[in-house]
């Protein structure tokens, strides 16, 4: 028995000796208390968290001496020394001090720090709102590196990020507090011109390249998540009044208005809500350049000048002039002609305008995470849009409303998003219109006496070329200049002049015509409808691992009454859905980081698609202070509700989407068939179906070379990408660096190729089609197909951050882009990378110059690249930027001043062919309780 009790107190001792406790408590610098802060044993898969007062105790086998590192989302990581048992630690944490240190949920639906993203990410919060040069915080993010915006208006500007972007950017993914912001319709985001209040965003974040394992179809070449400012957390009452002008060459100086307020209240620990309005005004940029697209080095005078910015003069026509004077070939000989167009200052409406409207209702029924809420957002916007043709957006609106119900672990909502155009129409359409209405193109074959516009030109060029010649003893090309001259004042005579009553007239009769034989204005009333949900395990399995499982279904409804799709017969509905899981599981004492992911998708035109994704990170150094990931993914993307069911006549081609079902619903009709008066088919009118551009047409480059070719379009299917990403991010003394490199390659590119359909004959018969193509009885489609050659795109950035001299900010960005296929196996493909390769950013600044002062100031380089998109091709030259502004803080009137510049010197350039130089915006603001 005494032996018992001995080796019991011996066992008692060692047991004793073996325990180890240490205790304290983890406040913020504000001596506020930090709940749930995690207490980590370095080395060791130990661990404990604090109370809700900030208190934690901490028991271990391990023996003094050892390290605890403390950690906290929002905070910087601290690690301190235990020396001795019973030892208590008064722990402080310091707020996150650099950009990696901040917390972002979009890279892997769940909070972590950037440091620790298995991707690349760039996050712009309140303080860089506060900071920013621009006139707006959206504007702001294009300093963020790796980020393209190309402003297409005022109020309209399109993010991007790693090539292969137009305005109608369906490759970009932006959600606005969980809602897809594109419009149904259109198929893209109109940037924020319907989006969210400055006063509202918390948070925005960019993921960069595809993320289809998460989000999806739509998430293919990145995405934009704009948080809101939740009504318990943020209450009271903001406003904000900015002022100032907009200065082009022109345009002039014009006023610039922007005004916004919100008001959030919490009437207890379950209700809030808020609301918010916010109203922007201002001239847009005039587009004016008179280029002519088909002959750069032409000017008016020209007989086929067709200018950039210049519309009507579409409407052309080789005219054989020796035929109509049935004179031998080669006597007069023949020209391209085109009809005298309007330029676009007289036909678009410049008044940028946007109106955002938001209301939120947020309940908690047990005053704890379960949260109910309620969003509806209306916007209204004026602006232009460069699509096929330019577009003047007028009273665009746009609704969406949402239901949603969450809590830490999991989030379900489902929503409505619908568009109205309003009185959008299309300018390139108004002026053929107008020009109709007072002349029309061709002669009436029902009334010979009725005069055309066509008629008269060769009624008036084959005298006085032929007087020129035998009378005045003028040379060929003295004759031709005179007598085109001639011809078109005389074929212009009763044309509508600008400013005149006439011409107000018939251009408001021609954009309230949806039909765009007549007129100009398009239609739509296209909506979806989405449910998506995400459900984090975690706590059901002791956090042992972070799984995720989610799922979404959405449905279309296209109504746009036959001016943009095929739906002339009524609304066109179709659905897709998908599912996906995620783990997540931190190893090798939290420094090794695996995810791993994967989503499958349908649309009910094609088969499913599995998108998966594995990255990994390490975490490196006695500090921490190091990070390494490498990622690989594949994605995929669904073809648009354009790419299946348009049906638009651009002018320059016919646009015809290429769902199976579309092709027969595409049905139209020719008149006049054969200017040159050769009824080779017996009748002045045709019949085409779409399904002719995909299986009876020549490619367009075969005709253009002289040398036609049948070609047989595949119809379009999902286009895949896969891609690898690697990157490293570091603290290295004053200096946070972020680098990242990638390498994409698609299959099945969607593309666009834009054939040559005759009016008569088979394409390819050598014989009928051939003298279609001669007689000029044939009408161009674009089609909606897949490249039939691999594309490889691959890129890089890197930013630095530092402090300088003390405490001003100083950060540099390089973007480094480039693509490759082979154009020789797929000549008709236009990829549209519409990308320069090289970037530079840089930002210089201080937030505290002295006491409530701050300045910031921005520089852009962009290199010059080639843009090409279905309006115009052409040349955007290098340009250089700089952005800067002064605040002033007021703490007793809870007031921020700011006065600035965007493109501060006026230096004017353009991001894309075709759209308006980008003049200066100087502004004043006033913002209270920010």
């Amino acid at each position: 028995m005494r032996r018992l009790v001995i080796i019991s107190l011996m066992l008692f001792g060692v047991f004793s000796y073996a325990q180890t406790t240490v205790q304290g408590s983890v406040v913020d610098e504000d001596n506020n208390p930090i709940p749930g802060a995690n207490v980590v044993l370095v080395g060791k898969a130990e661990g404990t968290t604090t109370d809700f007062d900030g208190n934690f105790t901490f028991n271990t086998s391990e023996q003094p001496p050892f390290q605890l590192r403390f950690t906290s989302i929002g905070f910087s990581d601290f690690i301190t020394d235990v020396t001795s048992n019973n030892q208590t630690l008064n722990i402080t944490l310091s707020e996150a001090s650099t950009i990696l240190d901040e917390i972002v949920i979009s890279a892997s639906r769940t909070p972590e720090r950037i440091f620790e993203s298995p991707v690349s990410v760039e996050r712009f919060g309140l303080n860089d709102i506060k900071k920013t040069t621009a006139e707006s915080f959206y504007g702001g993010l294009q300093n963020l590196k790796g980020v393209d915006i190309n402003t297409n208006s005022l109020t309209f500007q399109s993010i991007n990020t790693r090539g292969f972007a137009t305005f109608a950017n369906n490759r970009f993914l932006q959600l606005v507090d969980g809602m897809d912001n594109s419009a149904p319709g259109l198929n893209f985001v109109l940037g924020n011109l319907v989006g969210m209040s400055e006063l509202d965003v918390q948070s925005v974040e960019i993921l960069p390249g595809a993320s289809s394992a998460l989000y999806g179809a739509g998430a293919f070449n990145g995405i934009l998540f704009m948080n809101s400012k939740n009504p318990f957390d943020f209450q009271g009452i903001s406003a904000y009044g900015k002022t100032g002008i907009t200065s082009q060459e022109a345009a002039g100086d014009n006023n610039y208005y922007d005004f916004g307020i919100r008001a959030a209240h919490a009437f207890s620990d379950k209700l809030a809500v808020k609301a918010n309005l916010s109203f922007l005004k201002g001239e847009d940029w005039h587009a004016t350049s008179l280029v002519d697209v088909n002959n750069p080095g032409a000017d008016r005078t020209d007989p086929g000048y067709d200018g950039l910015n210049v519309y009507g003069d579409e409407v052309a026509d080789v005219i054989d002039f020796d035929s109509f004077a049935g004179l031998p070939t080669g006597t007069i000989g023949s020209a391209l002609v085109s009809r005298t167009g309007y330029e676009e200052r007289d036909l678009a409406n410049y008044n940028a305008e946007s109106v955002k409207t938001d209301f939120a209702v947020h309940y908690r029924p047990f005053g704890n995470d379960l949260e109910f809420i309620y969003n509806g957002r209306i916007g209204r916007g004026t602006t232009i849009y460069q699509g096929a043709n330019r577009y003047s957006v007028d009273g665009f609106t746009m609704q969406q409303h949402k239901l949603e119900i969450k809590n830490d672990n999991f989030f379900i909502r489902g929503y409505i998003v619908s568009e109205n155009s309003g009185d959008a129409y299309d300018t390139r359409f108004a002026a053929i219109n107008v020009n109709r209405q007072w002349k029309r193109d061709l002669p009436n074959p029902n009334d010979p006496n009725e005069r055309s516009w066509f008629g008269d030109y060769i009624g008036t060029y084959i005298p006085t070329y032929l007087g020129g010649i035998q009378q005045a003893g003028l040379s060929p090309e003295q004759a031709s200049a005179a007598a085109h001259a001639a011809a078109r004042e005389f074929a212009d005579e009763g044309r509508l002049i600008p400013g005149t009553p006439q011409f107000e007239s018939a251009f408001n009769t021609v954009i309230s015509d949806g039909d765009l034989t007549t007129g100009a204005k398009f239609i739509d009333n296209t909506k979806f409808r989405h449910v998506n949900g995400n459900y984090n395990i975690a706590h059901l399995i002791d956090d042992w691992a972070d799984i995720q499982i989610g799922g979404s279904f959405r449905e279309y409804e296209l109504n746009s009454q036959g001016t943009i799709f095929t739906d002339i017969d009524g609304p066109i509905t179709y659905n897709e859905y998908g599912a996906y899981a995620q783990l997540q599981k931190k190893l090798l004492d939290d420094r090794l980081k695996f995810t791993g992911s994967v989503r499958y998708d349908k649309n009910e035109f094609f088969d499913g698609f599995l998108s998966p994704r594995v990255a990994l990170g390490y975490t490196a150094g006695a500090r921490r202070n190091h990070n390494f990931r490498i990622s690989a993914q594949q994605g995929f993307r669904n073809p648009t509700t354009q790419d299946l069911f348009i049906g638009l006549n651009a002018g320059r081609a016919i646009l015809v989407g290429s769902a199976p079902a579309n092709l027969d619903r595409d049905v139209r009709t020719f008149n006049d068939v054969s200017l040159n008066g050769q009824q080779v088919i017996g009748q002045s009118s045709v019949q085409i179906v779409g399904r002719a551009a995909y299986e009876n047409a020549f490619s367009l480059s075969s005709v253009q070379s002289g040398a036609p070719e049948a070609v047989n379009t595949p119809i379009i299917k999902p286009e895949e990408i896969t891609t690898f990403e690697a990157g490293y991010r570091g603290q290295i003394g004053k200096f946070t660096i972020d680098l990242s490199g990638y390498f994409n390659r698609y299959k099945d590119f969607i593309a666009n190729t834009t054939v040559v359909v005759p009016y008569y004959g088979t394409a390819g018969d050598n014989a009928l089609s051939l003298l279609a193509l001669q007689n000029g009885d044939f009408q161009p489609y674009q089609t909606y197909t897949n490249a039939e050659v691999d594309i490889d795109s691959w890129g890089g950035t890197v930013g630095v951050d530092t402090k300088v001299f003390g405490d001003f900010d100083l950060g540099v960005n390089y973007t480094y882009a480039e693509f490759d296929f082979d154009q020789a196996r797929f000549p008709d493909f236009r990829p549209s990378f519409n990308t320069p390769k090289h970037r530079v950013k840089a930002s210089f600044g201080n937030t505290e110059l002295f006491k409530n002062f701050g300045f910031n100031v921005n520089y852009r380089w962009s290199d010059a690249f080639f843009w090409q998109a279905t309006f115009a091709d052409g040349d955007v030259p290098a340009y250089t930027v700089v952005d800067a502004q002064i605040n002033y803080s007021v703490p007793s009137i809870k007031s921020i001043f700011k006065a600035g510049g965007s493109n501060l010197l006026n230096e004017e350039y353009f991001t894309a062919f075709g759209s308006g130089n980008i003049g200066a915006i100087y502004y004043i603001s006033w913002t209270i309780n920010p």
